[in-house]
């Protein structure tokens, strides 16, 4: 009988975060290996997409291998053949897909992408900013910089940051999988996912498996507290591994003493009063479920350990000790990984996957007229 499969990648191009750790890789690790024996575990690394957004090319096979150094090191088992870890482009079926797919894709479709929408006006932004310095004092010249820097940065949004959610719905379609973990910010790519993929089986007969809907993904994995973690120094919004001053993000590579002053320098509030409170008080909101999160133990026993305490400084002290333990335990378990295991772990992981993949791939090829039929 063939086991439902459970997907889920994490981007290569940046060090990962407390965020990651807590909200993608321990979950996922966790489901793994309680579930293995029920469901075929595919857990990916997507090198391919990290070319959305600029990076240091010279680097990235260093940050692809000590991503999956991470897994293992977050307990991800070498030995368990239902567990799968894998390089997105070590797999060509990825990109060959994605083309398929797009040739169905309405332009539309993907103009109406919030992360697009907003990765876009993050670089147009980004631009315009380099240039305002510059600018005369005329207001006739002033806008007619304006518009050639909007007509520039257009060109530093690249088609594959616009074309992000295409490949993302190769990556959970060549291999059938029904489970995919998603945070709100990825809940929009994986309604397209479903929507391509029922738009080809109407058009062309059975190709694809469904993936679930958000709400039935939430239901099976859990809407975990720790998709959220937000940013210290401005928790209304999460914490990402693209933040440029890294101030308010805790990254599993950092010193864990520097990472403990990061926790003390972390924005609170004037109420001096510890309170769970998301609306009024995100800061200690975040710095309670990160406790919790450390621990181990439930929020709700975290919250009535401090609720009601005015020093703040003292219950930052508690925070900043815990993510200092386990900055130096995790640390010390990435030093111990044998890199030629975990090479051997991706080597034969992509020759399963692959096999899967291609099997995919050639159904559609087949229904699109690329490959005779049968």
């Amino acid at each position: 009988m063939t086991k439902s499969v459970i997907l889920t990648g994490l981007r290569a191009n940046n060090d990962l975060t407390l965020g990651n750790y807590f909200g993608g890789m321990l979950p996922i690790i966790e489901m793994a290996k309680a579930r293995s024996s029920e469901y075929q575990i595919n857990m990916f690394i997507p090198d391919l997409h990290s070319f959305t957004t600029p990076i240091n090319h010279d680097e990235l096979q260093a940050q692809v291998m000590n991503n999956a150094r991470l897994f293992v090191a977050a307990g991800l088992p070498l030995d368990n053949n239902e567990i799968h870890l894998y390089r997105q482009s070590y797999i060509s079926a990825h990109s060959e897909l994605t083309w398929i797919l797009d040739c169905f894709t309405g332009m539309g479709e993907m103009q109406r992408m919030t992360q697009f929408k907003d990765k876009s006006n993050k670089l147009s932004n980004d631009a315009f900013n380099a240039t305002k310095d510059e600018q005369a004092e005329s207001p006739l010249v002033n806008t007619a910089m304006a518009l050639e820097s909007a007509m520039h940065s257009s060109e530093r949004i690249s088609v594959g940051l616009f074309n992000y959610p295409v490949l993302m719905a190769a990556d959970i379609l060549l291999y059938d999988a029904l489970y995919v973990p998603v945070g709100d910010d990825q809940t929009q790519h994986l309604e397209y996912t479903r929507d391509i993929a029922e738009r080809m089986n109407s058009k062309f007969g059975s190709i694809f498996t469904v993936p679930l809907a958000a709400p039935k993904q939430h239901e099976f994995f859990g809407k975990g507290q720790g998709l959220r973690i937000m940013d210290l120094q401005t928790p209304s919004k999460k914490m990402s591994k693209s933040d440029e001053s890294g101030k308010g993000v805790i990254f599993l590579s950092d010193d864990p003493k520097r990472a403990a002053k990061k926790v003390m320098s972390a924005t609170t509030d004037d109420l001096a009063l510890i309170a769970f409170d998301r609306k009024n008080q995100p800061g200690i909101t975040n710095l309670l479920e990160i406790l919790s999160l450390l621990r181990g133990t439930p929020l709700d026993d975290v919250v009535a350990e401090f609720e009601g305490h005015t020093r703040y400084g003292d219950f930052k002290k508690v925070v900043a000790n815990e993510v200092e333990d386990f900055l130096t335990n995790f640390q010390a378990n990435l030093a111990e990984v044998d890199n030629n295991k975990v090479l051997e772990k991706l080597e034969s992981s992509e020759i399963a996957m692959r096999a899967s993949a291609n099997k995919t791939l050639l159904r559609a090829q087949r229904a699109v007229g690329l490959r005779p039929k049968e």
